[in-house]
């Protein structure tokens, strides 16, 4: 019999029996008790295997990377100075982010910039298109010279994709419903999201937007149609990809009559075309229950409906086009952004890919927010948006300045966190045992014999001593020297330096110097997926050699001008990497790797028959980037780290728990942040690339410091340091 509805019931006997019994023998509940036992007033509700409410919560400060507020900064003459060409706006800067959007998004709700994100009034529209195809080609086409090869999404993507598709599209909907959770707490209460889907997944994805926004927050379920791609033979073409448009509340914004957003109105519709005494064309309509004649001016258009027939997908041959497959065209974004959002509101997208929407944010005066676990992304939109500064600064419009951050080493002393609320002795105890764990993870992916003792060295790999340096901070010329003076100690002459980060300028200087003293020393960049556990335990983590940059100041005449020449970048990967990689090469499969300062494209065929071709000619052809600040050492890089209440010490990582109340205090690294004063690159139409920049002139004499900054064909970045004296 059928419990009635608000009726409160109680467990007879036997069922209190039944469910003690299915308890002690670890035996799933059966549904009906969910309803008897726990008030719900959900009427309908998806349910799908590991399905929680329970969201990230662990607050990483940002770090930034760069700062990009001039499009390009050129010498001028006297005339020039008072051209309004270029001109900045000022108050938020934008934000480009690299990283986990999952902790991007913890580290936005409860960390520092949550502050500016509400004095930015919050995030206004959310454009929220996520991989939804289990078997997309992310892969990327990268140009090298006059060759294009195809290059396989870096292994943090391959993991996230594998994560997220992997178990079948639970894992999916848990991925899109935890940070759905986080992005709703991040919305101004008249905000609204704009979730991007297909044939797959779209009726699961309605329903967890219902749960999470309501049912009744559901605006348009829109139909975004297109003629190019997808055929039908065994079934009709799929031809569209659907659009669901949510708000957070029943007062939201949203601009119909927008030019961005109208349509054509049609001719031969139902309603006929007039013409009025001045010649202009309209159509009209009237009421049937009041008589009110309304009047619509063809030119003015209309609001479209929930069917987009006038937008098609990009193919290769258009101009926006970027070696991204899934890229949105413009318009498309468009119009949502001017439909949803007004000048200067706040936009995001967690999963921005090529950067359309933060490209067509900052074309139409809004606020963004763009990040994505891809490095390529990033750099690929950060020259998108140094390319739209360029155009609106040459149309005399306003463009916002933006920032390049990640959560960079935070997000690795997060890995050793200890919990303050530990005795003293405790906490150094749990804090030895992590990081002899983390050092363990680390050899084990670079398949390193671990050494045991208090020895200097924390492993061996055939001949070569192995150390590892410190998570936190770069390795500089203090460590190497302290590596030197081991190895002399005991008389090795072979050793590797594993890091995260190095000091700038560190090679080749220091290299030479321990050549000379017979030592040979190989440093080894620690890549982001040794925390992936599967990754190490399945060998797929690459240790690679540190790339160094070249580059030569020319100064003027009178000494108080200079110009920055690039002249060498340089990457050397060792034989064995290219031997292992040969051998565990799959038939019919390729891999592109460094070797000795060229880019070599390693092909084996379906017999096993294995080729090489060299793609670099000249070492131009791993540059895609650079980027020159003229006085480095001027803007610290000033982070917030939260702590809680009461607490006097800083954590890189807090978890908070619900309902905890953090305080952020700021504090000063010991780094600067690169302020892009100028930059080249490599587009898609134009593929030269400036090896001088232009003179920049100093107004008082004294001692500066010029970083240069080269990003090579992968989106990996390299800088350098050169100090200067003006006289």
């Amino acid at each position: 019999m059928a419990r009635p509805q608000n009726e409160s019931y109680e467990l007879s006997d036997g069922e209190k029996r039944d469910l003690i019994e299915l308890i002690q023998t670890g035996k799933p509940l059966p549904e009906r008790y969910r309803f008897l036992l726990f008030e719900d007033k959900r009427e309908v509700e998806l349910v799908w295997n590991g399905k929680t409410r329970e969201v990230a919560n662990v607050i990483l400060p940002f770090q930034t990377l760069e700062h990009v507020d001039e499009p390009r900064k050129e010498e001028r003459t006297q005339e020039e100075m008072f051209d309004l060409r270029g001109r900045r706006q000022e108050g938020w800067t934008n934000k480009l982010i690299w990283g986990d959007n999952k902790l991007i998004l913890s580290s936005l709700r409860g960390g520092g910039l949550r502050r500016e994100i509400e004095e930015a009034g919050g995030l206004k529209l959310i454009y929220f298109d996520p991989p939804f195809d289990v078997g997309a080609d992310f892969s990327i086409d990268i140009e090298v010279g006059d060759e294009t090869f195809h290059k396989d999404a870096n292994l943090l993507e391959q993991i996230a994709y594998r994560d997220t598709w992997g178990r079948g599209g639970d894992s999916f909907l848990s991925m899109f419903f935890e940070r759905l959770i986080i992005m709703k707490d991040l919305m101004s209460m008249d905000g609204t999201i704009f979730v991007h889907c297909d044939w797959r997944l779209n009726s699961a994805i309605r329903l967890v937007l219902d749960e999470v926004f309501g049912a009744d927050r559901h605006l348009n379920e829109i139909q975004w149609c297109y003629s190019i791609g997808g055929k039908g033979e065994s079934r009709f073409a799929r031809k569209h990809d659907t659009i669901l448009f949510y708000s957070k509340s029943d007062s939201y914004f949203f601009d119909g009559k927008n030019p961005k957003v109208v349509v054509p109105r049609k001719k031969g519709s139902h309603m006929r075309v007039l013409v009025d005494e001045k010649g202009n064309e309209y159509q009209e309509k009237t009421d049937r229950r009041t008589g009110k004649v309304y009047r619509y001016p063809v030119s003015a258009g209309k609001i479209p409906e929930d069917y987009w027939t006038d937008i098609e997908q990009l193919n290769r041959e258009d101009s926006e086009r970027l070696p991204f497959p899934t890229q949105k065209p413009e318009r498309l974004v468009e119009r949502i952004i001017a439909a949803a959002s007004e000048n200067s509101d706040l936009v995001a997208d967690f999963f921005c890919g090529s950067g359309t929407t933060a490209a067509v944010a900052e074309k139409l005066g809004r606020k963004w927010i763009a990040a994505d676990l891809g490095k390529f992304a990033i750099h690929t939109t950060r020259k998108r948006l140094i390319q739209v500064q360029r155009e609106l600064g040459a149309e005399g419009k306003l463009f916002r300045p933006f920032e390049v951050l990640n959560l960079g080493r935070y997000e690795r002393q997060a890995y050793l966190n200890v919990s303050p609320r530990l005795s003293t002795n405790r906490r150094e105890a749990t804090l030895a045992i992590k990081e002899k764990e983390f050092r363990d993870l680390i050899l084990r992916a670079y398949r390193a014999q671990q050494l045991e003792g208090d020895s200097f060295f924390h492993g061996k790999l055939g001949s070569r001593l192995v150390v590892i340096g410190p998570i936190n901070l770069p390795v500089g010329r203090l460590f190497v020297e302290e590596v030197i003076v081991e190895c002399r100690r005991i008389g090795a002459t072979q050793a590797d330096i594993l890091a995260f980060e190095f000091e700038m300028g560190l090679f080749p200087a220091v290299l030479d110097e321990a050549r000379a003293k017979g030592l040979d020393l190989a440093p080894k960049t620690i890549p982001p997926e040794v925390f992936d556990k599967r990754a190490v335990d399945k060998g797929e983590v690459r240790f690679f050699d540190v790339s160094y940059i070249e580059a030569t100041p020319r100064f003027s005449s009178d000494g108080r001008s200079v110009a920055v020449e690039l002249t060498d970048f340089s990457v050397y990967y060792s034989q064995g990497v290219a031997n292992e990689l040969v051998a565990n090469l799959r038939n019919g499969k390729s891999e592109v790797i460094c070797e000795q300062g060229q880019l070599i494209k390693i092909n084996k065929d379906k017999n096993g028959v294995v080729t090489r071709e060299v793609l670099t000619k000249e070492w131009t052809d791993w540059v895609d980037y650079w980027a020159v600040d003229f006085n480095y050492e001027t803007r610290k890089e000033i982070v917030r780290f939260a702590k809680r209440i009461g607490e006097d010490a800083k954590i890189p990582g807090v978890v908070v728990d619900e309902g905890e109340f953090l305080d952020y205090e700021e504090r000063w690294t010991g780094s600067y942040i690169f302020e892009n004063k100028w930059q080249t690159f490599r587009t898609r139409k134009n593929r030269e690339l400036e090896l001088v920049t232009a003179q920049h002139t100093y107004e008082e004499p004294g001692r500066y410091v010029i970083a240069v900054k080269v990003i090579d064909i992968f989106g990996n970045d390299t800088m350098t340091l050169i100090p200067i004296n003006i006289s």
